[in-house]
């Protein structure tokens, strides 16, 4: 039984792709999952038997070997996040932009701050 990796596999339509090391990708569908299994994740490791179909190799049974990469979980709660946003409108508004209209950049720290707080929000939005 080969072993490949899921390149991306869509639950609303039921079916996606596995990576065939040394091949062409392997279809795979709902109806070949295991009892209890739903979904697939991105880069989850999969073992199946392969068959040549009509539009090209499918998988016939699955055999799930991991659980796949962690998603990225949020560490605030949108209440939260929503306070955070307008924290830093704020201080831009009132700190960092009456500077730069003068042609002055902040000092190192309070750069520093504002742009942690930035990142801080970005990686929340990205995940």
């Amino acid at each position: 039984m080969p072993t490949g990796k899921v390149k991306w596999y869509d639950a609303d339509r039921g079916f996606g792709f596995v990576s065939n090391p040394g091949d062409e990708d392997v279809y795979v569908g709902s109806q070949v999952l295991p009892d209890g299994v739903t979904e697939l994740v991105p880069g989850q490791r999969l073992e199946y038997d392969v068959a040549t179909g009509r539009r090209g190799p499918q998988a016939l049974r699955v055999t799930v070997l991991d659980d796949g990469p962690r998603r990225a979980q949020h560490r605030y709660r949108p209440d939260q996040l929503h306070s955070m946003v307008q924290d830093t409108i704020t201080i831009l508004e009132n700190q960092i932009q009456p500077g730069l209209q003068k042609g002055r950049r902040p000092n190192r720290g309070e750069g520093h701050r504002v742009a942690e707080i930035l990142r801080t929000i970005a990686r929340e939005l990205d995940s």
